[in-house]
């Protein structure tokens, strides 16, 4: 055949390329040795805002990062335009390994884990008093969530004006467990204010509750400089909208530590957590667990703890709150 006078050579072929294997990809990824230390802020649909030095940049994922999340409190490096300017964005190439990762799930049938914060020291488990009601399930759920992650757990009583702590503080005292208690929303002056910066000092601290318990507000008046939205709760039911739709990461105003608000949560699922973690949280308890069964869900008939108990090795009251915590891995919140 030909083609213009000339015999037909490659140059006459047409082969449209597939879209796969056309080019193939280099296993080399760079190593970005330029690339400077930042922490992650908040993150909102992809764009990711970081502080880098003094400033904040806004940053998204670079491809070779793949399927691995970004979450706020993370030790990211980043590398492109660190200006800070308008309409900048640079690439984030690596997460740092993590020291602790906070995790919960929509429910306990729902295996998919979703990571609510990253590098905390401790967990602010926030609840009223009354307007709305408390939860000792949700925070119960919480304290599981704390255990597992290696946070320090912290309560947050508000509104005590308007019913007393007591009673639910002594739910939770054989846990150990550091306590705050406030006032109402509009009665939090600076007093009170520091005191609770006196349980953040040093630490990542990320804030949890459920909407309407004042979180938000507490936050405001840690961090004046930076107030956040706050949203009408309806008064009987506790119910409306959430006032907090991002994790947002506000640093204490003397340099000490860092808050993490999160969005008011209403379940908390722990189908993530292994229940021999939580044992850990519990030393008195622990070294008894040497003659459980494999396995052991430390609430069964041939468990070596209702021995070591019995022995006067630990207090029983704290047996029952260990089993009662496990049981919220098989009990739901509302139940």
């Amino acid at each position: 055949m030909r083609r213009y006078g000339k015999h037909p050579d490659e140059d006459d072929v047409r082969i449209r390329p597939g879209r796969k294997g056309s080019r193939p990809r280099t296993t080399i990824r760079p190593k970005h040795e330029d690339a400077v230390p930042g922490f992650v802020l908040t993150v909102d649909r992809g764009r990711i805002t970081c502080l880098v030095e003094d400033r904040t940049i806004h940053a998204m994922k670079a491809r070779e990062l793949g399927r691995k999340g970004v979450v706020v409190g993370d030790q990211v490096a980043i590398v492109g335009d660190l200006t800070g300017d308008k309409d900048t964005l640079a690439r984030i190439v690596r997460v740092e390994p993590r020291t602790s990762v906070l995790r919960r799930t929509a429910d306990d049938d729902d295996p998919y884990e979703r990571v609510v914060v990253a590098n905390a020291d401790q967990l602010a488990i926030v609840t009223a008093l009354a307007d709305p009601e408390p939860r000792p399930r949700l925070i119960d759920r919480c304290l599981v969530a704390a255990f597992d992650a290696g946070l320090e757990p912290l309560l947050v009583l508000t509104k005590s004006d308007l019913a007393p702590a007591e009673t639910l503080l002594a739910t939770y005292k054989l846990l150990d467990v550091p306590h705050v208690v406030t006032s109402r929303d509009d009665l939090i002056d600076d007093a009170t204010a520091d005191q609770v910066r006196e349980q953040l000092a040093g630490r990542v601290t990320a804030f949890v509750g459920h909407s309407g318990v004042g979180k938000t507000t507490l936050v405001n008046a840690l961090v004046p400089a930076r107030k956040r939205a706050t949203g009408l709760v309806n008064a009987v039911t506790g119910r409306g909208r959430h006032t907090t739709t991002s994790a947002l990461a506000l640093p204490l105003p003397d340099g000490t530590g860092w808050v993490i608000d999160t969005p008011g949560v209403r379940s908390f699922g722990l189908h993530h957590v292994d229940p021999g973690r939580v044992i850990h949280a519990f030393p008195d308890l622990e070294a008894g667990t040497e003659g459980c069964p494999r396995a052991c869900s430390h609430d069964e008939p041939d468990c070596a703890l209702d021995a070591w108990v019995a022995e006067g090795h630990a207090d029983g009251d704290r047996l029952y709150s260990l089993r009662r915590l496990l049981a919220t891995r098989e009990r739901r919140e509302g139940d």
